[in-house]
């Protein structure tokens, strides 16, 4: 879910990733798609110098950071603002967009597909490149070291900014993103751009949810369109039915920020699968019309628990409400089995996505028999300070597989 930007930014240059590698056949079967059957155009929207990434670091970086990043600075690059063929949750055909960041390389590089977090303004969305995007600042380093970055906005921003972010839906996350990795190995070829076939993917918060929802997208359904070599996430909201248990029943924080997080994920529930419930199903007043007045734009400043109407608490609780159970269900993504080595990454005094979603998908993954998943506990950290440790301590581990 939701992060601070800056520390985000800051950070992911410490790090990023996630391993995946190029597509193989597999006999005839889960061929890749045909050229060209998405990406719909591109155009350049930036270049810098290795100069110019260096100068926009010392204008945002202490001295002491300054000079170990300007260190790492490799490429020149060039950004470019891609739109794609994918599919809104309902299946309708739709041109999203997304960014494409290149190291002006002479030799081939790996790609790093970043799912960003939670953002609020379409300004932040990767292909409009904003300032406090990920994809201007960390993502234009990141590719100056050396990686081709794919950075979706997601459905709701970008070139459908027209349209509602369906915010923590699994399958559309996994949708636009897999949707623009399809189009970015289209654009490489169309540019005889030098790719080595790697594909690192990483991301946190939503991003997080987003990383873990396309690699389970991508080893069940389509097997063989990559060779997923490794993932790494950090505290994503995995157990999905787990986490409104847990809001409806428990005491949380009271947080106005948090909150409206969690309203986001309700109301987007209540769209995506149409539920067509009234705010006063779900809430109690004053909230149910303000909510219905507002939207997310709601303070909701007492325990989450404590604004759901007692009604909609015992449906949840005895079953009855089958239509948002099962709404919920469908996006948990931490009951399967990984084939690829996958590491997660989450505070322990996460109070925003509470830590159980690691947890519970460590124990769900082995228990279904992976070898090969990982949870790293950050101890003490929350959703905020467990970031730098996870972005590091991700870029060292596969640095060293490199």
């Amino acid at each position: 879910m939701a992060l601070n930007r800056k520390e985000f930014l800051l950070s992911l240059l410490l790090s990023t990733t996630v391993f995946l590698s190029g597509c193989k056949s597999n006999n005839g079967k889960d061929p890749d798609p045909e050229p060209d059957t998405y990406l719909v155009s591109s155009s350049e929207i930036r270049s810098f110098t290795r100069d110019q990434l260096v100068d926009q670091v010392g204008r945002q970086l202490p001295a002491s950071v300054r000079a170990l990043i300007s260190s790492l600075l490799r490429y020149e690059i060039k950004v470019y603002k891609i739109v794609y063929n994918t599919k809104l949750p309902d299946g309708t055909a739709v041109k999203a967009s997304g960014a494409i960041i290149v190291p002006q390389a002479s030799t081939a590089v790996p790609m790093l597909s970043q799912q960003h977090a939670t953002i609020l303004s379409d300004e932040d969305a990767p292909s409009n490149f904003g300032s406090n995007s990920d994809a201007a600042f960390g993502g234009t380093l990141l590719a100056s070291t050396g990686f081709i970055l794919a950075c979706p906005d997601y459905i709701g921003y970008g070139e459908t900014k027209n349209l509602t972010h369906p915010y923590e839906h699994r399958e559309s996350l996994a949708t636009v993103s897999l949707d623009l990795l399809r189009a970015t190995k289209e654009f490489v070829k169309k540019n005889s751009i030098k790719w080595d076939e790697r594909l690192f993917l990483t991301g946190y918060s939503e991003g997080g949810f987003a990383t873990m929802s396309l690699q389970k997208k991508i080893e069940e359904e389509f097997p063989s369109e990559f060779n997923l070599v490794a993932s790494s996430m950090g505290a994503g909201a995995y157990h999905k039915s787990a986490f409104m248990n847990y809001i409806i029943n428990q005491k949380t924080h009271g947080i106005a920020s948090y909150n409206r997080l969690y309203l986001w994920v309700l109301l987007t529930y209540n769209d995506v699968y149409k539920l067509n419930k009234p705010m006063s199903y779900y809430l109690k007043e004053p909230y149910a019309t303000q909510v219905t007045q507002n939207g997310i734009n709601t303070d909701i400043r007492v325990s989450i628990s404590d604004a759901f109407t007692d009604s909609f608490k015992k449906a949840i609780n005895d079953g009855t409400d089958t239509g948002f159970l099962n709404a919920v269900k469908d996006n948990d993504v931490y009951d399967w089995k990984p084939k690829t080595p996958t590491t997660l990454y989450h505070g322990t005094a996460d109070n925003l996505v509470f830590y159980f979603n690691s947890k519970d998908a460590l124990d769900a993954m082995k228990a279904r028999g992976a070898t090969n998943v990982t949870l790293n506990s950050l101890e003490g950290r929350d959703h905020y300070t467990g970031v730098a440790d996870y972005l590091l301590y991700t870029f060292l581990a596969f640095t060293n597989l490199q």
